[in-house]
Order: C-alpha cells, then structure tokens, then sequence
C-alpha cells in the first residue's frame, strides 16, 4: 500500500463489461490509457459467459477482450493486502464481496487507479478509485 503515482487503470467486472458492450463514455476515458484486467475479473466474466444464451459468441468477445489486456495475477503480496484491506472493512463495519477485495488488492499492490462503478470500493483505505 504505498503511494507511488499510479499508472494506469485497473478495470473492475463492470468496466469490463462496459467496454464489452461498447459503451462510448467508457471508450472515451479509456483513450490512450492503459487498463490492465485482474485475473479475479477474467473469472467473473468467463462466469457470465458460460451463464449467457449464447456462450460460443461470448467466448469469442471475452477472449478478444483479453488478447488487447494485460492480465494481473494474485500472488503472496496480494494475499498480503488482502489480508489488511478486510480487515480494515471489517473494522469499519463495511465487508465486502472477496472478489471484490481480490480486485482492489491487486489495485494497491500495482499502483493502479480501480475503474469501477461499485462505490464501496471507496471505502477501501489507500485506495484510487474513479468511475465513467
């Protein structure tokens, strides 16, 4: 949890999804900037996919999806963080999802700004958080 300057986005389930849908006002923010993909939300997507009407289509557009990402992957450090940051929502009476702390984990240890339109995400100490 330091506060190094942060360097890029990390996309949470819902932006993913946003831009997966192509929406222009996430486009747009998401110009020429770089947005990396936790592995926590690659699984909450592939989720949706295998429950979806059309799962063969789906697959097609989240593996694109991914190709044009960068993929986080949890380790020891994040097992770290992750262990502070619920507890420190515990604390303040707020838990939250486990994958969701997953996500902001790795958002801390990679110094990424977490783009997401889940506002508890605000309360996770050290934090930066925008949303579209």
């Amino acid at each position: 949890m330091s506060s190094s300057t942060n360097s890029g986005y990390l996309l949470d389930t819902n932006a993913a999804i946003a831009i997966l849908r192509q929406e222009a006002e996430i486009e747009a923010l998401l110009h020429a900037v770089t947005a990396s993909v936790s592995i926590i939300t690659v699984g909450e997507l592939q989720y949706g996919v295998e429950n979806s009407g059309n799962i063969d289509k789906n697959r097609t557009k989240l593996d694109a999806f991914i190709a044009n990402r960068t993929v986080i992957y949890c380790d020891l450090d994040t097992a770290r963080i992750y262990g502070r940051v619920t507890i420190q929502l515990q604390r303040k009476g707020r838990p939250n999802q486990p994958n969701d702390i997953w996500i902001a984990s790795l958002a801390l240890q990679h110094h990424l700004i977490l783009l997401t339109r889940d506002a508890h995400f605000q309360n996770v100490t050290d934090s930066t958080v925008t949303t579209w």
